[in-house]
Order: C-alpha cells, then sequence, then structure tokens
C-alpha cells in the first residue's frame, strides 16, 4: 500500500527528532566506549558506539510504529514488532560470536561482530520502510569504522602485555632487580606469576604489564635481549 499524504507529512515532522536520537545514541555509545578504550579493554571506542546505535535503532520500531503500521477500517491490526526484530538479532549474535577470535589477551573482531549487528538492525528498518533512518545510519555506521578508527588511534590509551621471561636457575635474577628493570622503561606490574621447570633447570617470571606509551615495548626488548643472563623472553601486546 502506498503511503498517504498523511504519512509523508508525518515522517516530515519526526524526521529531525530520529537524527537527534541516531546521533545521540552514537555520541553517548561513543562516551562510554572511550572510557573502556583508555581502560585497555577489548570491546572499546568504535564497538559500544555501533552496538549503542543499533539498539536505537530498534527502539524507533516501537517509538514510530504508526508510522509504518497501515490503518484499516475493517480491522484491528495489533502487531509487536519487537518480537520479530528479538528473533533477528539472536540469530546475528550467533554470526557475530564467531567473529571474535582471542590469543592470550588479544581480542580480535569486536568492531566486526558490532558491525554484524547493526547492519541487521539497519536491514530491519529497511524491511519496515523507515529508509531515512537506515540511510542516516548507515552513513553514521560507515563514519564510525573509518574515522573513529583514526581518531580512536590518536586517543590516549593504556597498553597491556602479557610478559615471560626465563633464567637459568644458576643464574636466576631477584624479583625486585626484574621490577627495577621493568619500572625503569616505563611499565608497571599488574600482577606476578612465578614458574619453576625442573627437568630444563630455567626459572620463569609471567606477569602483565601497564603502560601509557606502547613504544617502550620496544625499549624494553632491546634491554632484555642485551642481557646475557636471558634465555628466554616473550612481550605479547593486548588489542582488539
Amino acid at each position: 500500500m502506498p503511503p498517504s499524504m498523511e504519512s509523508v507529512a508525518a515522517v516530515d515532522l519526526v524526521l529531525p527528532e530520529i537524527v537527534l536520537r541516531l546521533v545521540s545514541a552514537l555520541l553517548l555509545g561513543a562516551a562510554i566506549g572511550f572510557e573502556r578504550s583508555y581502560r585497555g579493554r577489548p570491546a572499546g571506542f568504535r564497538t559500544h558506539a555501533l552496538v549503542c546505535l543499533s539498539t536505537s535503532l530498534l527502539m524507533l520500531l516501537t517509538a514510530y510504529e504508526g508510522l509504518w503500521v497501515p490503518e484499516s477500517s475493517d480491522m484491528r491490526v495489533t502487531l509487536d514488532p519487537t518480537r520479530m526484530a528479538q528473533g533477528i538479532m539472536t540469530g546475528i549474535g550467533f554470526i557475530g560470536a564467531g567473529a571474535i577470535m582471542k590469543d592470550g589477551l588479544s581480542v580480535r573482531g569486536l568492531t566486526t561482530a558490532a558491525s554484524i549487528w547493526i547492519t541487521a538492525a539497519i536491514g530491519i528498518l529497511i524491511g519496515v520502510g523507515f529508509y531515512v533512518p537506515a540511510a542516516i545510519s548507515a552513513a553514521l555506521t560507515l563514519a564510525t569504522l573509518s574515522a573513529f578508527g583514526w581518531l580512536e588511534r590518536k586517543l590516549p590509551a593504556e597498553f597491556y602485555a602479557l610478559f615471560t621471561v626465563r633464567f637459568e636457575r644458576s643464574a636466576q635474577v631477584d624479583e625486585q632487580e626484574l621490577r627495577r628493570l621493568v619500572m625503569s622503561r616505563g611499565f608497571s606490574i599488574a600482577n606476578l606469576h612465578y614458574r619453576f621447570d625442573a627437568p630444563k633447570q630455567y626459572f620463569e617470571y609471567r606477569m602483565v604489564l601497564k603502560s601509557t606509551n606502547p613504544r617502550h615495548a620496544q625499549e624494553l626488548s632491546v634491554a632484555l635481549s642485551e642481557r646475557k643472563d636471558v634465555l628466554e623472553f616473550s612481550l605479547a601486546p593486548a588489542s582488539d
């Protein structure tokens, strides 16, 4: 059924409110994501922005149901669009989970999973005829994935890395000395574990390091490679 002149006029009236809600959701989600990114969490700036924007999209279905449900004088139509949206988004969640990969402290694919989720939300809006909000959300999503990626790299953030170093049993370095070495390169130690391998006769320290500058990892690597008592070391940054 083609839209009536009254429906078109109604959409024009509420369009500024729709745009305001979408942009507000994007900004609020980005603000939460920035805090998470600063803490070094895998789900960061862009991920939260996309999730918040997608949930706002779904709520538009309920808020403006009268704009896309045709009126009929012969029958009363009672619809619950959120049930269909809920079923769709549940299924999309499995696809998004398949895009997430974890390797040690590194977690990859969260932004991809969020982009899959919001793409499904845009598809729901197009399916019910909310073309303008869908187009606006698609533009905001593209801007988030491109421009926000550049902005996220420029924002200050804490850097986390999993650090492992091995010494011979006879040349084991004292914990306090190792702490001074790590801290002199701009790192602080979040936690520390010990491991001793009797058959291979080596002692191992494992710790999570934190810094505000990722370049400190290279400085620490150079310092460790110059030490004759270091058998082996590994420095694996956490990443999104």
